[in-house]
Parts: C-alpha cells; structure tokens; sequence
C-alpha cells in the first residue's frame, strides 16, 4: 500500500492500515471481488483514493458533489474520475424520495416552484404530495430535477457499500465499530489496551462464518424494525454453529423473537422458539409459557428436569418461584423452599429535598469518620477488573483480533474463567498472599484511562479505591470476584446501591436503598443472599418521604 506523504489524509492511512491488516490475516478467505478491491485500491491516485474513504465514512449512498468539499482532495468530479465506474456512479438516476434525502426544504420549495400551503409543509407531507403525480415518477439525475436554473450540480453514487461493510465486519468482527475508532484513538479519546496479536488472530474462521454473520445481521435489523417474529424465524439460519461465538449470537436473536411471540400472545410458537433455544432464561421461559397455556404436567416435567442442573443462579432463583404455582395446578405436596439468608433493615423517613433516593440516604448517613459513597455496581467491578486485568485482556486464541477491542470476545461465555484458569489464580492468589492492595493501585495508574468492560475510571476515584481497599477483607473481595467469574453476564449487576467506610476500625457496610414502591430486583435478591450467606456487611434501606409516611 502506498506511503500517504501529508497528516490531511490521515483517514485514507487509517483505511490502508485496515486494508493491509485484512491482506495479512485474511488472504485465504477473501473473495474474487474483495481480492480485486485489495489490489485496485492501492494503485489508483491519492485524491482519488481520499475520495473514496470520504464516501464510505459517510452515511448514505448518494453525495452531492457541493457537499464533497475537501481542501486536500480538490474537484471531487475530477477526483472521482480516477475511481473505477463500478465503485461510484457519477450523475446517477435519482427517485424522488432519494433527492428528498439530499435537498434542503428551501431547495426543494425553489425546484419545484411550491405555492400556498405546500410551501410551508412538512417535508415528508411535502414529499407525499408530490409523490401523487405521476410527472414525478421517473428517476432521473439531480439536475433534472433542479428547475430553477441552477442546474450543474452532480451527484456521486456508492455502489460498493455491501463490500465495504465485509471489510468493516472482517477487520471489527462486528459491525457495531466503524472507521472513526481509528481517529478516536489516535485523539486520544478512546484508548485501548495493547495487546500482542499473532498473524493468525482474526474474528472468522471460515467464509461461512462471514455469511452467517451478515445473515443474523439482516434478521437482527429486520427484528429491531418491528417485523413479526413469523417471517424472520422462516430465514433464520438453523443448525448449531461451529463457531461458539456466531452461536451465541443467532441464540440471543432466537431467544428475542421468541419473547416477541410470547408478547403477541402467540404462545404455541413462543413455546416452540424457547423450547429450541439455549439462551440463558429460554428454558425457564418455556415452562412459564406452558403454564400459560394451561399445560401443567408438561410444565412441571420441565421444571423437574431444569431443577436437577440449574443452568445458573439466576435460573434457580425463577424455578423456585414458578413451583409452588405448579404444585397448587396439580395437587402435588408444595415445595420446600429455601430459608432465604437475614438482611439487617434500615426504614428511614426523611424530608423530600428533590434528590435520588440513593442521594438523600448518602447524605443522611455521611459522617466524617464513615463516608459513604454512591457506587452502585462500579466499586466490586472495577476491583474486580483492575485485580484480574492481566487475566481479563490475555491473548487467549479467538479472545482478541482487532487493536480496538474494549473486551475478550468470549467474556460472557460460560467457559470464559476456565480459559484462563491459570492467569486468574495467580491473580486472585494476590489476594491470599496480601499483595492485591498495591497490585490494584499499580494497575490503577498505569492502565489509567484504557477501556474496560469492568473499570469505571470517572466514578471510581484513587480516594475510593484506597479507602475501599483498607476497609474490605480480602476474603469478601475474593468471594465477589469468584461469584463475578461464575457468570459475567449475571452477577457483574446487582451489587448494592451505597458502600459506608470506617478506615479507623477497617470496616464497611453496603446498603441497597429502595424508594417509596421500589422491589428489589431478582439480581439484586441473589447477591444480597450471596453477602449474608457469606457473613459480608450488607443491608437494605427503605425509605419513605415524610408527606407520604404521613
């Protein structure tokens, strides 16, 4: 790829350092046509080149070339003549509804001579309007439309865009990450932990895989659009996946749309999507659906089997509070349940000042030798992050593949801590040994700043982070991340609202505050069970403003 010579085009460097990435890892499973593109690129002239990446950065497909103004790169009309006529179209034919999308309301009102009440209408009313006459049926290029004498504008069109969002989705592994994570980094506003990435290390193993991928995109975008579950479940791609990480996907977009007929009230077909699916939550929603549906021995025989081997804590927690309701349904003796662990309360009644219930309990209970802080989950997760940091962003094949990945592909996996069993006990055995406290603060100041999925840099200050670290055993610390490690999607949320220090007698307490009406949520049950099983310090606070006490 060529050497570009000036800091203007900085975006055509970042685009060829892509390209180049793709060329090296990707070679074996390109496509004539991306190979081409590979190749035509990076002969053709640099305004050219520039223009191109301008194009693609954008969104949309059709560009006026008033709108392409870009000092470095000149006349876009004779920059584009450098581009290959299969890449962009000049002056293509334009429907009415695509020069809608290019022109100002005043310039449609001039080109289409508008009078009375059309001339202060809604543009899309105005685009209704105008769409009845069937004199505005025909496409046709920009400066056919443009009848107010001003008629020498062109338009460029893309006409490669699919491929270039292969591209994007190679280089990504997703195509929630576009170009501009380049310029983010290198302003400094994002940045990433460096991690050594072998020749190899790439997010698809096989065309396939690409295919597949670009095909649950088509489905998941369609989904987010409304459309009904039927017709998307008829093109969903069946079949378990090779790859863990694609599966995964096509199961949370499966588990989605059987949500979606089971709100429809279609539960003979939210029945058959949970029942094929291995979403965490879908088994547990099958057998609510069939418990809709009337269908008790069904539902129960599903649930004794799921009560044998929980798939996780959360799925437990849903099991026990469907059976007692099953067991009434078919005359069976009810179910044990059991005792749930004591949690010390706190009622409070305090005068409204207009704050967030967590903010009045704060500064309620703030005292000068026991602060409190506002931590939410951020306090256990960012410990937890900055403990294990080295275990977090290990090379493990398939974890990493691109220089802008905020976290390992495989984090929500379920054999995530498995993987890297060996560098998470050594660190974790920081803990035991006593040498977490200075490990957590050195990692605090040389990784300050790098995206994490655990570290919250702007909440969790080095004042926090010492006090926390003084006043928190490294027993509980331990147990925390041990819990984080059994499932991270789950139990990294949930942690209680507040955390109150005493560093003269090294100790701490967390509390979850609840407003007047507020329940604790299921995630929130499960670790304050988890603390009081465990002897950790924790309670809840209910409170209630004065006015409505009264």
């Amino acid at each position: 790829m060529p050497v570009v010579p000036d800091h203007r085009f900085y975006y055509l460097s970042n685009f060829q350092q892509a390209l180049a990435w793709l060329a090296e890892r990707y070679a074996d499973l390109l496509s004539e046509e991306e190979c081409a593109f590979l190749q035509t690129f990076a002969g053709l002239p640099l305004a050219a080149r520039a223009l191109f990446v301008r194009m693609m950065m954008r969104r949309g497909e059709h560009f006026r070339t008033s709108r392409l103004d870009y000092p470095e790169i000149g006349c876009p009309l004779q920059a584009a003549q450098g581009l290959p006529s299969a890449w962009v179209e000049q002056d293509a034919a334009l429907s009415l509804a695509q020069v809608f999308a290019l022109a100002t309301k005043p310039e449609l009102v001039r080109w289409f001579g508008l009078r009375g009440a059309l001339r202060s209408a809604r543009k899309e009313d105005l685009l209704a309007a105008l769409a009845a006459d069937p004199a505005h049926a025909e496409p046709r290029p920009l400066a056919h439309w443009m009848t107010d004498g001003q008629g020498g504008e062109q338009v460029l069109s893309m006409r490669v865009s699919g491929l270039c969002e292969r591209l994007r989705l190679m280089f990504f592994g997703n195509l929630r990450q576009d170009w501009s994570e380049f310029v983010l980094a290198d302003l400094g506003t994002l940045r990433y932990e460096q991690i050594a990435l072998a020749p190899e290390a790439r997010g698809f193993r096989s065309r396939g895989d690409i295919d597949l991928y670009l095909q649950l995109q088509a489905c998941k975008e369609r989904y987010s659009a409304g459309e009904e579950a039927t017709g998307i479940l008829a093109t969903l791609p069946s079949g378990s996946f090779d790859n863990p990480w694609l599966e995964s996907r096509r199961e949370r977009l499966l588990f989605q749309l059987g949500q979606q007929c089971e709100k429809a009230g279609d539960l003979a077909q939210a029945q058959q999507v949970y029942s094929a699916c291995r979403y965490p939550g879908a088994r547990a929603r099958a057998i609510r659906v069939l418990e809709k549906q009337g269908r008790f021995g069904p539902a129960h025989a599903l649930l004794k089997l799921a009560r044998q081997a929980p798939e996780s804590e959360a799925e437990r927690q849903q099991l026990l509070r469907i059976a007692p309701r099953l067991a009434r349904q078919l005359g069976l003796p009810p179910a044990l349940r059991p005792r749930a662990a004591v949690v010390p309360q706190i009622d409070l009644v305090l005068p409204p000042d207009g704050s967030r219930v967590e903010r009045a309990v704060q500064a309620h209970l703030q005292q000068a030798q026991a602060p409190v802080f506002y931590v939410e989950n951020a306090l256990a997760n960012t410990l937890f992050g900055l403990l294990c940091w080295e275990a977090i962003f290990a090379a493990i094949p398939g974890a990493f593949f691109h220089p802008f990945q905020r976290e390992p592909a495989d984090l929500l996996s379920a054999d995530f801590a498995a993987r890297r069993r060996e560098q998470l006990e050594r660190c974790l055995g920081r803990l035991d040994d006593g040498s977490h406290r200075a490990h957590i603060l050195a990692t605090y100041e040389a990784k300050q700043g790098l995206q994490s999925p655990f570290v919250a840099w702007g909440w969790i200050t080095r004042e926090i982070l010492v006090t926390a670290l003084d006043c928190i055993p490294a027993a509980h610390l331990k147990l925390w991340c041990l819990r984080i490690l059994e499932d991270v999607r789950e139990n990294r949320n949930g942690f209680p609202d507040l955390v109150q220090f005493w560093p003269q007698e090294g100790r701490y307490r967390m509390i979850e505050v609840k407003g007047p009406g507020d329940r604790l949520q299921d995630n929130q049950r499960r670790w304050l069970d988890y603390c009081a099983q465990h002897a950790m310090p924790v309670a809840v606070c209910y409170l209630q403003w004065e006015q409505a006490a009264a």
